[in-house]
């Protein structure tokens, strides 16, 4: 499915509507300096797996990398726009993790990771009634983050088992790999 129409359809199902986009767009100013600390408990916890811990020190310099590419995703929660580039991103951010074999079973308790830091932090930092617009808008955007890249998986993983692999990590790689190289939406 064409990302843009997977986001619109998400967009639906979650409920998520423009007051939704400004509100996060609002707390931008409060979330985004946040991205540091939540990119440490991210990594922290990704690191304590034997398996992640490989990957992600698999290349010199790459973990440091990953914070700076972490504080660029976080900050595009807040952004306020989310239409076919930020469908896009998300695609291929599913793809590059599957790629390097990092898949929903790594993803998802992760995203989970994010998930209880930031609401904490909203938690404490509002009060009154503005908090509850502010989560409901948070939980439903990362509800669509997760199946953007989730969804990504699925492609991955249908054409690597298309393209005759039979072990399921290894179709999930080959498949992100050859989609990564293939001209896609909007490139």
């Amino acid at each position: 499915m064409d990302p843009g129409a997977l986001l619109d359809l998400l967009k639906r199902r979650t409920g998520f509507t423009e007051a939704h986009a400004a509100m996060l767009q609002e707390l931008g100013a409060l979330m985004i300096p946040l991205a540091p600390e939540v990119a440490l408990a991210f990594y922290d916890y990704l690191g304590q797996d034997s398996e992640l811990r490989e990957i992600l020190h698999a290349v010199p310099g790459r973990v440091e990398r990953l914070y700076g590419t972490f504080a660029r995703w976080y900050g595009e929660l807040f952004a306020g726009v989310y239409d076919q580039t930020y469908a896009e991103g998300r695609r291929r951010i599913g793809l590059v993790h599957a790629r390097l074999g990092i898949g929903p079973r790594a993803m998802v308790p992760a995203m989970g990771i994010v998930q209880e830091i930031s609401l904490e932090h909203l938690r404490s930092a509002l009060r009154g009634p503005e908090v509850y617009g502010a989560v409901e808008a948070f939980e439903k955007i990362l509800a669509i983050e997760v199946a953007l890249i989730e969804e990504s998986y699925l492609e991955a993983l249908s054409l690597g088992l298309a393209l005759g692999h039979r072990d399921l990590k290894e179709a999930l790689a080959q498949g992100a790999a050859t989609l990564l190289k293939a001209p896609g939406p909007g490139r």
